[in-house]
């Protein structure tokens, strides 16, 4: 059975994660579980003691600890680490999409190790970004996809865009050094051209130690408009179409980040870790 993992939200009052144990190293200390993590390890999962699992705070910490009172929610922590965060970010910049396309992306992409997630409200866009609710459904299938995918990083859900900023976060990108990969089906570069980049991208960031983002921009169903592309390109966007076939706008965002976490090596792993 694969070990579960479980989101707490330790910057609460009442979050169960003790700051000075964790901050002295020490472990064997007893942690009790928050209710709704409690309802859905021990009522869902129907974990029991002794049976292992994960915690983490999203934000690199992951807590390795094992049951202990199945009752009370009451787990000994056995070992924790702070895992270190990437050289080269992923971003995924989705366009707003009917029939919950647009929360099927975000929920691939944070199975595949996407970092950062923006809603683009985009010209063609059918969906509309409601504040307090859209956001509260996309933060849910973050974290969803998250603990299902066993990722000690959540990731980081920005406000919403409209185009105007996009191209302004667009050209902040271009001017640190980062880069921004649009999605078009007519466009003419290809996909090998992207690679070089990235790997670029890549090497600057081993070199001089600064954290750089590689941005992946996806359009709605009806796909990016000419006005929308040109701003885009004028602004430093690399523009590229991943194959012959037409994806969806589920589908698009999550297989170009497949291809840059394979050329970032994030798929590489031991057998112990497969």
């Amino acid at each position: 059975m694969t070990i579960p993992l479980f989101l707490v939200d330790v910057s609460h009052d009442d979050a169960p994660l003790a700051a000075e144990e964790i901050a002295s190293g020490r472990t064997g200390w007893i942690m009790t579980l928050p209710e709704n993590v409690r309802r859905h390890a021990f009522g869902s999962m129907r974990l029991t003691v002794g049976d292992e699992l994960q915690i983490s705070d999203g934000r690199g910490l992951r807590i390795d600890a094992t049951v202990v009172d199945d009752h009370n929610g009451d787990v000994c922590v056995e070992s924790f680490t702070k895992e270190e965060p990437p050289v080269v970010r992923l971003s995924l910049i989705q366009a707003l999409a009917k029939n919950g396309h647009d929360e099927q992306a975000i929920d691939v992409s944070t199975q595949i190790g996407v970092d950062d997630v923006y809603p683009w409200q985009s010209e063609r866009a059918i969906a509309r970004w409601k504040a307090g609710r859209t956001d509260r459904k996309w933060t849910a299938t973050l974290a969803a996809a998250t603990e299902q995918s066993r990722r000690a990083a959540m990731p980081t859900l920005h406000g919403c865009l409209s185009g105007k900023q996009l191209i302004a976060l667009c050209r902040r990108a271009c001017v640190r050094g980062d880069l921004v990969i649009v999605l078009h089906q007519d466009a003419t570069l290809s996909w090998d051209g992207i690679e070089r980049r990235v790997r670029d991208v890549l090497e600057r960031s081993l070199e001089d130690g600064n954290v750089r983002t590689v941005h992946v921009v996806v359009g709605p169903e009806g796909g990016i408009s000419d006005a929308e592309v040109a701003a885009l390109k004028d602004a430093g966007a690399e523009v590229c179409v991943l194959g012959r076939n037409i994806l969806r706008a589920s589908t698009a965002g999550p297989v170009a980040l497949s291809l840059l976490s394979r050329e970032l090596g994030r798929f590489a792993c031991t057998p112990d870790e497969e």
